[in-house]
């Protein structure tokens, strides 16, 4: 592990010389590369996170180019006669019998095609576990906003590349789901009719679906999704990256160990690491056997039908909502279909990328942050990502309601009440108790830092009483610890005339006011003593 402020490594590798050498003589670029592959990187594990997805989408691309060479996203009917017996003769959409001879003609046609889907879902759950680790422990705060930003951009268009994806093999289960996508848009006010016959080339199903939604998932949406990556790796490198509190650690400095050899190893074994896991899911667990579903047609359902888990909070939400619209000057709008789509990612996504600027308006704070945040010490933070989790959660769970009560025989009636409710008590139930968790998480903090841990050692005193010897913490604990940070708070309180301070007089700054002192005074301090006392366990109190 290294310590030092960038840049302070003067010694390069001669691998790295070498090449950077003969770089500069032609390109001018020695120097370039000379600095950024000493670039130092902190070292902790909940930074390899993101890159889970990173990988993911490259294994996505790989495997999703070798499915183009024999996909074929038409809708025209032939009749199939390939070697699955139990759809021979059956008439189907060419989208459809080209999935089937990548499944079962070309040769680990199969495992790519498993591999590209389950690299899908690991893609967006890294994601959103990047993306809570980021949220959790401030790593959004200046000058990381833009930054922020783009992951939200990234998140929402992952589920848009997921939904198109999911809707070309032309099954019945993706059929079904394509069928709400078109609910969902002629519901649309006043454009709704418009954006259904463009996407389908007319009265639903139509014939252009498939190929225009092909043109999406291979061609523009990722595009846009390689432009936002690298965007987004460009902003962290010339930002640095976030560090855990410790050590030697502090806003001007990065503790950690160079991009070259440490961080290319580390990242190429993860790279490999992650490929493997994906291909072991490819070759061993089945995913969208479509063989089994049989062709769509508009005519037929399946029972127990669910989405891939990214869109089962969709689900959910147009499980629960009750059958409510308006029918005003001629026109209706269907708000059982039109909340669920738009609402639940309404308030996830907007709050998600408008969080950042809400947090500095509330408590003031324009000061860079490159120190993370335990979640422990921001309580309503932590509260109110807790609260969102819980809401998408149990719009999540609820999306199998049918499920849940086929196997517990519960009524769907009452599992659909239930849910209603729920997402209503669940976020501030959550709330609440992630707040107490956190306080108490704290007040630990400060028990250690005051009274020192305990050393297993017992001791008899003169008067009969055992007391426990308590020792200071470890050095590099007690520097984690004290990277502990108080929040800032806005003045709000009247001088000695009674004028308010200028911000705070208006109705919106008298709110801005309280909210900051909620915000920032919920903190139990660091009390740190000189020496450390003895906790009791046998007859007689605790010194403390």
């Amino acid at each position: 592990m290294t310590t030092l402020k960038e840049p302070a490594l003067t010694e390069t590798p001669k691998l790295i010389a070498g090449p950077a050498s003969y770089l500069d003589d032609r390109l001018g670029a020695g120097s370039f590369l000379k600095r950024n592959l000493r670039k130092v990187f902190p070292d902790h594990w909940s930074f390899l996170l993101g890159e889970i997805a990173l990988y993911s989408f490259i294994i996505l691309l790989l495997t999703g180019t070798f499915l183009t060479f024999w996909f074929k996203p038409g809708m025209g009917h032939v009749e199939y006669q390939g070697p699955y017996e139990q759809l021979r003769g059956v008439m189907m959409s060419e989208a459809y019998a080209s999935t089937l001879k990548i499944s079962f003609e070309v040769r680990g046609g199969l495992l790519m095609r498993q591999m590209h889907h389950w690299a899908a879902l690991l893609f967006v759950a890294g994601m959103t576990v990047h993306m809570l680790r980021v949220f959790f422990t401030g790593a959004y705060r200046k000058p990381r906003e833009l930054n922020w930003i783009i992951g939200v951009l990234l998140l929402t268009l992952a589920l848009a590349e997921g939904l198109t994806g999911y809707s070309l093999p032309d099954d019945l289960l993706s059929g079904a789901g394509l069928r709400i996508t078109e609910g969902v848009a002629i519901s649309l006010p006043l454009v709704g009719t418009y954006l259904t016959f463009f996407l389908f080339g007319g009265e639903y199903p139509g014939e252009d679906v498939i190929a225009r939604f092909y043109s999406l998932h291979i061609l523009l949406i990722p595009g846009i999704l390689l432009a936002l990556i690298s965007a987004h790796m460009i902003l962290m490198w010339v930002q640095k990256h976030t560090q855990m509190p410790g050590t030697g650690r502090n806003n001007t400095n990065v503790v950690g160990a160079p991009f070259y050899p440490a961080f290319m190893a580390k990242a190429g074994a993860y790279f490999l690491f992650t490929f493997t896991a994906i291909a072991a899911l490819g070759t061993f667990a089945q995913i969208n056997p479509i063989w089994l579903f049989g062709p769509y047609t508009p005519a037929d359902i399946s029972a127990g039908s669910q989405p891939d888990f990214y869109m089962g909070f969709l689900e959910g939400a147009l499980r629960l909502m009750p059958a409510w619209e308006i029918n005003f000057l001629g026109y209706t709008l269907p708000l059982s279909v039109l909340i669920p789509a738009l609402v639940p990612m309404g308030i996830i996504m907007t709050g998600l990328a408008l969080y950042p600027f809400i947090e500095q308006w509330v408590t003031g704070d324009r000061r860079e942050h490159h120190i993370a945040d335990r979640p422990r010490n921001n309580p309503h933070r932590t509260s109110i990502g807790m609260a969102a989790v819980v809401f998408y959660g149990l719009l999540w769970l609820l999306g199998a309601n049918d499920e849940i009560s086929a196997f517990f025989h519960i009524d769907l009636y009452h599992t659909t009440i239930f849910g209603r409710f729920a997402v209503f008590l669940g976020p501030a139930l959550a709330y609440v108790v992630t707040y107490r968790i956190c306080m108490g998480l704290q007040r630990k903090d400060a028990e250690v830092m005051s009274h020192g841990v305990e050393s297993g050692v017992i001791k008899r005193m003169p008067n009969g009483q055992y007391i426990e010897v308590h020792v200071p913490p470890a050095e590099d604990i007690a520097d984690h610890l004290r990277g502990k940070a108080r929040l800032p708070i806005l003045p709000g309180e009247a001088d000695i005339e009674g004028i308010p301070p200028k911000g705070a007089r208006s109705i919106l700054g008298k709110a801005r006011a309280v909210l900051s002192k909620k915000y920032g005074t919920e903190h139990v301090p660091l009390e740190e003593e000189g020496g450390h006392g003895h906790a009791a366990i046998g007859s007689g109190e605790d010194k403390h």
